[in-house]
């Protein structure tokens, strides 16, 4: 069985294991300017935001993480290299934000981040020690109502099975270390952060058992998942659990 949706001039063929009803994605796609894709470690948050801005002709905002000096030496000794590090990223976040939101690009009508500030937050929670982290929560909160909100922001969730196994697939050294354990506190730094968050919509995917980067099917189902409808101020989940997919629609 097949279920056809028909997008103004875009068609789309759907496996019934996977229905997602949907309005017009051109008709919210207008309605967002600031779009944040976030998910724990190794969850694709990186990925799916370019993915849709290549798409979508979107400005694309990526975390520069790579280059931080701290970043090798935290996973080898985090009560050395936790604060300097925590530090770090929040300079950097509050720095990328604060000029490439406020440059808006003529030629993009949207822009997608790969990260949101509060990031530093919900981090430093699960790697700072407690003295450390009250002085650093003071930097944050001076900075933190300097930047804009989202219109929308995603969070992709995904097992920590599933997540150590991506982590181990794309293969930087760093990371070899993490442990489940940690990517749970991370997760659930963030989900108390979700139920305290009434300022714009937050929208949970379990994405655990798709693969959007190499079916196309299941890139397309969460594109539309995104964009179907304006979500309200809080949390809204949806879950896409299903396995049963045509090779026909992989990328």
């Amino acid at each position: 069985m097949v279920i056809f949706f028909t997008l103004k001039r875009s068609l789309f063929f759907v496996p019934h294991h996977f229905i997602v009803y949907s309005t017009q994605i051109e008709e919210q796609f207008m309605s967002i300017d600031y779009l944040v894709i976030e998910g724990n470690i190794g969850a694709g948050k990186t990925t799916l935001a370019t993915m849709l801005s290549h798409d979508l002709n979107s400005k694309l905002i990526l975390e520069g993480f790579s280059d931080n000096p701290f970043l090798p030496k935290f996973y080898n000794d985090p009560a050395k290299y936790s604060f300097p590090l925590e530090l770090s990223f929040l300079a950097e976040r509050y720095s990328q934000l604060k000029s490439d939101l406020a440059n808006r690009d003529l030629f993009h009508e949207m822009t997608i981040v790969d990260y949101y500030f509060m990031k530093s937050l919900i981090f430093a929670q699960n790697t700072l020690a407690p003295d450390e982290y009250n002085l650093y929560r003071k930097f944050f909160d001076i900075i933190y109502d300097r930047l804009p909100k989202p219109d929308l922001y995603v969070y992709l969730h995904v097992s920590e099975d599933k997540l150590i196994e991506n982590i181990f697939q794309r293969g930087r050294d760093y990371e070899k270390s993490i442990q489940q354990s940690y990517l749970r506190m991370i997760r659930d730094g963030y989900f108390n952060f979700f139920s305290q968050q009434t300022e714009f919509p937050v929208l949970i995917v379990e994405t655990t058992n798709i693969d959007f980067v190499k079916n196309n099917s299941h890139y397309q189902l969460l594109k539309n998942l995104i964009f179907k409808k304006e979500y309200p101020n809080g949390i809204s989940r949806e879950f896409l659990k299903s396995k049963l997919f045509s090779d026909e629609n992989t990328r």
